[in-house]
């Protein structure tokens, strides 16, 4: 399959799938940084993360920010640009944590057909992997991800 007809299919999948799943509790979620911390257990989460999947030798970069009081994650393609950006929420899922996003901005460097699920409200998987790698995953893609230095 092409890259291109890929990038068709995945936002094709985006478009047609419900972006809500079931209320958790309160406390099985973080909305800062400090929560974020106490949720995974792990006081020195990374906050930037680094693809380590990608063919197309420009990784896309994950920024974990705090803005405004809220969580913010910000998704930047190495050489490209701005690919999303949203204010978020992470909970405690059945299979890890999961990355909920309001309203998901998609950036310049969004390819058009991604950027046709602006707005709407979507779930991503996150899970840590050996070696300190991390998951990030949701219907019609995934990366692994490794620490970066801040």
């Amino acid at each position: 399959m092409t890259t291109r007809a890929s990038v068709f299919l995945m936002a094709s999948i985006l478009l047609c799938l419900p972006g809500r799943a079931g209320a958790l509790e309160p406390h099985q979620c973080a909305a800062s940084l400090e929560s974020l911390k106490v949720l995974a257990a792990d006081a020195s989460f990374p906050l930037r993360w680094e693809e380590a999947s990608m063919s197309d030798g420009k990784p896309l970069i994950i920024s974990i920010l705090e803005k405004d009081g809220l969580l913010f994650l910000e998704f930047v393609k190495t050489r490209e640009g701005l690919w999303a950006e949203g204010a978020a929420t992470i909970c405690r899922g059945s299979a890890g944590l999961e990355v909920r996003f309001g309203h998901l901005r998609m950036g310049p460097a969004a390819h058009w057909i991604l950027r046709l699920s602006e707005g709407r409200e979507r779930i991503f998987g996150m899970s840590r992997q050996a070696r300190g790698h991390l998951q990030l995953a949701t219907p019609g893609w995934s990366g692994a991800f490794v620490p970066k230095p801040n």
